[in-house]
């Protein structure tokens, strides 16, 4: 599917006048609901000026992942993340052609946007193309400062609330929800050719590639995979004081990001950190639990206002 999107709109595509701005928000709104498997969801839970603009900006970041994880060919990918972020800056002089940009450009422009969080996102997806081993945790947050912090920023943008505080504590929950993702997929990412598990730890709790290989869930696979779970728990529970200090409308939907990432954590711990025969994931009975906590707990007072 998406090479047929590429075949429409990429830089090999026939020249054609640009879609209308009712046009391209509708595609937007189409390619964030094929995409993403609970935007239905979340979206209810968005205030219905800011829904818009959410899918724009989710369309805008898939489809640099999909640039990024679909041609099967890392030269072939940097070479159209480059044309992405020509398109980006073309939009910021006010050129636009391609219907996510058509889009995002009212989004930009409403919400004073700066390019950085949209340029940071490139380079985490050009990383990708280069690094598929990281030795230490440090270096593994610093890709998420650029893979997924300025999504979290790009937030604080939509809720006209980006200030310096707020920005610490949305990197701390989005790096966390980065490292718990790491957890979960160590399969999936492994037969990409990726390990986003730090090889300094690795060694030190004796799991070496080989076992990697072998999907080897042991008694040190699983003391490995605790400490990065617990890792994320904490950068996850550190950003809790942002829910406060979120406009309320914005507030429930911050909340289950954080709460979501948590619950994953305590998925893998369930399954005793075997995340090689399952990906743990969450029921639609368990994400349901969750919402409806965060929804009363936020209606109360209630809501932690620490990570403790």
């Amino acid at each position: 599917m998406f090479a047929d999107e590429l075949q429409q709109y990429g830089p090999q595509s026939t020249p054609h006048p640009p879609p209308t701005p009712a046009a391209a928000r509708s595609y937007c709104d189409r390619l964030a609901r094929r995409h993403y498997e609970n935007f239905t969801v979340a979206t209810r839970l968005l205030p219905r000026a800011l829904r818009q603009h959410f899918c724009n900006v989710y369309a805008y970041c898939r489809w640099a992942d999909d640039l990024a994880d679909e041609t099967g060919d890392s030269d072939k990918s940097l070479e159209l993340l480059d044309w992405w972020e020509s398109e980006l800056r073309d939009c910021y002089q006010g050129k636009v052609r391609h219907p996510v940009f058509v889009a995002l450009a009212d989004t930009i422009d409403e919400f004073e946007i700066p390019i950085e969080p949209f340029i940071d996102l490139l380079v985490a997806f050009r990383q990708d193309q280069r690094v598929n081993r990281y030795e230490h945790i440090e270096q593994l947050r610093e890709y998420c400062r650029y893979s997924a912090n300025p999504v979290g920023r790009l937030v604080l943008y939509l809720g006209r609330c980006h200030s310096p505080e707020r920005v610490q504590w949305s990197d701390s929950i989005c790096t966390g929800l980065q490292l718990a993702n790491f957890c979960q997929d160590v399969a999936r990412d492994f037969d990409a050719g990726r390990i986003y598990l730090p090889l300094a730890e690795c060694r030190r709790f004796g799991y070496d590639e080989s076992d990697f290989s072998r999907r080897e869930c042991n008694e040190a696979f699983r003391r490995l995979l605790a400490a990065q779970v617990e890792q994320a728990d904490g950068m996850l529970r550190d950003g809790t004081p942002l829910i406060a200090q979120m406009p309320p409308e914005l507030r429930l939907s911050v909340a289950l990001f954080q709460r979501g990432g948590l619950a994953i954590l305590d998925a893998i711990r369930r399954r005793d950190y075997d995340v090689w025969t399952v990906r743990p994931t969450l029921s639609k009975m368990e994400k349901l639990r969750i919402v409806a906590g965060c929804w009363w707990q936020l209606r109360r007072g209630t809501f932690p206002q620490s990570g403790s």
